[in-house]
């Protein structure tokens, strides 16, 4: 072109870049007319271990010896190899290795995911927004709230109907959104008529303000029966505080066979089965994860045939972060004492079961045509040797969950893989890398591309364009004998 521009073909937005300058998507630039990716090819090597001690995943450039990389002890990723764009192009990657004896072959790619999202799991006990409830960035939206879970409240951000079927600010947004999570990064969220949260993988959500510390160590029932022991002869009567399963000693089966008396207790809200409430109070984000301040706003007055002046109530959160200390006046209501050192360790004791809250970043994409295409010309040989197995599939070298079924469905763990291992394309869409490894024979019955295959000894170290990291530690090898994860 007249002014020097080039055009790149690395995704459907076909970029006219200039000298000097890159594409839209930050990904590829024009150096000196030549098209060149701008983020390092990421080539693994496995961990070792010195001592006691796992080599941490860091980039180790000191020890870069500019040797050809060899042996079973390496693995070249996908993140930086570039596209299969417009379709019909072989993987950017095609690199054959022996591993154990066995011809083996790993064929590397970075996919245009439009069909992708992010599986977050907040843990929290308190109450972010209802179910179906729409999930905001940037005043966009991006998700909705799912199903709450054990400890956890669970949302489901992106996919293709706000990625692609809504306003261009809504697919920027989305893909925005994504793409932040998956490299690390904290982002905020509003839920509609709820919380507003900052989450991070691996990190603690922030839910309206406050740093979580820890995630519940059960319902209230649970925690009646996980410490009902510690409590009897200390307490005559425990109430642990729960927006879902309130939980009551004396009635409890826990309370009934260490033969704790009945102490004429009222509660509000649904009985379930004894010693279990449902609904004593409307979700929040206090005690319990309901919205109430006061626990004593969930009692009834205390039956008077039963009850007796001096009666000890403890009431506690299942976090423990809130507890009261309650004993009865004369005329049979909760007066607030001092938490006895007894029952202080009992509460210190829930809190230690408590594990720390984090966010868990699960990247979830449908692996298309454009995909498989680049690994084999008969693209459903490739979903049938991963459902058998024959294949393993990996993002950045990290395992992947295989969903069941037609297609290749995948879910992994953001956190297990290299930093800064996606990208995106203005389309919108999610760039990811991904790799599926199989025996070499295998390969050719596919109907792979056997004439680019190429032998690990062809990559170069000393390339400028090429990074070494160390893989995670807790990763399987991605070259070790075994199944897939499945």
């Amino acid at each position: 072109m007249a002014d020097d521009a080039i055009r790149c073909d690395a995704c459907p937005v076909l970029c006219y870049i200039k000298p000097g300058r890159t594409g839209s998507c930050d990904r590829y630039a024009n150096a000196d007319g030549q098209l060149v990716r701008v983020d390092p090819h990421v080539v693994l090597d496995r961990a070792v271990s010195r001592g006691e001690s796992v080599v941490p995943f860091l980039q180790k450039t000191s020890e870069w010896d500019g040797s050809l990389v060899s042996g079973e002890g390496t693995f070249v990723t996908a993140i930086g190899a570039g596209t299969t764009y417009p379709d019909y192009k072989p993987a950017p990657f095609i690199i054959s290795s022996q591993v154990e004896g066995v011809d083996m072959v790993t064929v590397v790619t970075e996919g245009i995911f439009s069909y992708c999202g992010v599986k977050l799991k907040i843990d929290t006990d308190r109450h972010l927004g209802a179910e179906c409830s729409t999930v905001r960035a940037q005043g966009e939206a991006v998700g909705h709230v799912t199903t709450n879970e054990y400890g956890s409240q669970m949302l489901s951000l992106g996919g293709v109907r706000h990625l692609t079927g809504g306003s261009r600010h809504e697919g920027t947004a989305t893909c925005d959104t994504l793409l932040n999570l998956c490299n690390g990064k904290a982002v905020e969220l509003e839920i509609e008529n709820g919380a507003k949260v900052v989450v991070q993988a691996n990190q603690a959500p922030i839910v309206d303000g406050v740093r979580e510390e820890r995630m519940r160590v059960g319902c209230g029932s649970a925690t009646i029966g996980m410490f009902a022991k510690q409590w009897f002869g200390k307490v005559d009567e425990v109430v642990v505080v729960d927006d879902h399963i309130t939980g009551v000693l004396s009635e409890h089966q826990a309370g009934k066979l260490l033969g704790v008396p009945e102490t004429g207790i009222r509660m509000k809200g649904r009985r379930s089965t004894p010693g279990r409430y449902f609904r004593v109070a409307e979700p929040g984000t206090s005690w319990g994860g309901t919205n109430i301040d006061d626990p004593l706003s969930i009692l009834a007055p205390f039956d008077p045939e039963v009850a007796r002046p001096g009666l000890r109530l403890l009431m506690v959160s299942t976090t423990g972060e809130h507890s009261a200390y309650f004993e009865l006046d004369e005329k049979l209501r909760p007066v607030e004492k001092e938490l006895p050192d007894a029952l202080r360790e009992s509460v210190a004791r829930i809190r230690e079961n408590c594990e720390p809250a984090l966010c868990t970043v699960l990247f979830m994409a449908g692996a298309g045509g454009s995909l498989r295409a680049g690994v084999t010309e008969n693209p459903v040989k490739l979903t049938h040797s991963v459902g058998d197995a024959l294949t393993r599939v990996t993002c950045g070298g990290a395992p992947v969950y295989v969903w069941p079924g037609g297609g290749i469905t995948i879910m992994v763990d953001v956190s297990r893989m290299p930093e800064n291992a996606f990208g995106y394309v203005p389309t919108p869409a999610l760039v990811a890398p991904i790799e599926f490894t199989l025996k070499l024979a295998d390969y050719a019955t596919l109907g792979g591309y056997m004439d680019h295959v190429r032998p690990l000894s062809s990559i170069n170290r000393d390339d400028e364009g090429r990074k070494r990291v160390t893989a995670h530690g807790d990763n399987p090898w991605p070259l070790a004998s075994g199944k897939n994860e499945k």
